[in-house]
């Protein structure tokens, strides 16, 4: 019987990965990834990962693609560390068909309280009811916390649909793995002495773009936000996951 180890380095080496990308202080990551068989061609799938900056106070969820731009991060040198992420991905699939037989087509990832969780899915994405989008604001709801009411109208159907779903047939079987797992201090991608908080950056990018805007229009610009009540997130890349080959 093929043992764990080599599911262990990789987990540890995904680990490493995700700490090193998140560029501050984390109370909490929470990665999904999916690999799809392509019959005659390369196996397709996407990945994504939220983290819950440390505080106090609770803050919102921060997804992977809005980093660069949150802390001012080379695009192109980031998205190479996610891909590297993927290819472990990859790797961790092929070690678990390998020990048990069967590959995957899904995975969750919890790093919380100290524990390292997997959590393996073995849906038939390829002909699944829900598409890419539809799962991954499943996703959402589920992991993330997020209140039902701060959805749109289109995204509560989904989730709608999925409890009902759930209700009569009940949560599809998943594989668990959970190991414990101890921060430590280690390189990041940025210091966190020389790196804004979340709240921070956004702040600094309002007053950036507020510099930018010609004085005649400024004024009103600024009258509209306040009165709009803007969300202040600078990227919305909640609902667009980066696929990868």
């Amino acid at each position: 019987m093929i043992s764990l180890a080599e599911e262990k380095l990789l987990y540890s080496e995904i680990q490493k990965k995700l700490f090193y990308i998140i560029p501050e202080k984390w109370e909490s990551i929470y990665l999904y990834t999916s690999i799809i068989d392509v019959r005659g061609g390369k196996p397709k799938g996407e990945l994504y990962f939220y983290y819950i900056p440390k505080g106090i106070i609770k803050k919102k969820p921060v997804n992977c693609y809005e980093i660069p731009s949150l802390f001012d991060i080379d695009e192109e040198d980031y998205s190479a560390r996610i891909t590297e992420l993927y290819k472990l991905m990859k790797a961790l699939r092929e070690a678990y068909t390998k020990r048990k037989g069967r590959a995957w087509s899904n995975l969750n990832i919890i790093i919380e309280n100290f524990q390292f969780k997997v959590e393996y899915g073995f849906e038939d994405l390829a002909n699944s009811e829900y598409d890419s989008y539809e799962r991954h604001v499943i996703w959402r709801y589920k992991y993330l916390n997020i209140d039902f009411d701060s959805f749109s109208k289109k995204d509560k159907k989904i989730v709608e649909r999925y409890l009902q779903e759930v209700h009569s047939h009940g949560e599809l079987k998943k594989d668990l793995y959970i190991e414990g797992v101890y921060k430590v201090a280690m390189k990041n991608i940025v210091d966190f002495e020389k790196t804004l908080t979340v709240d921070e950056a956004i702040a600094q990018s309002k007053q950036e773009e507020i510099k930018k805007v010609p004085k005649k229009v400024k004024k009103q610009q600024v009258q509209q936000e306040d009165s709009e009540n803007i969300n202040n997130q600078i990227l919305n890349f909640g609902n667009k996951p980066i696929k990868r080959d």
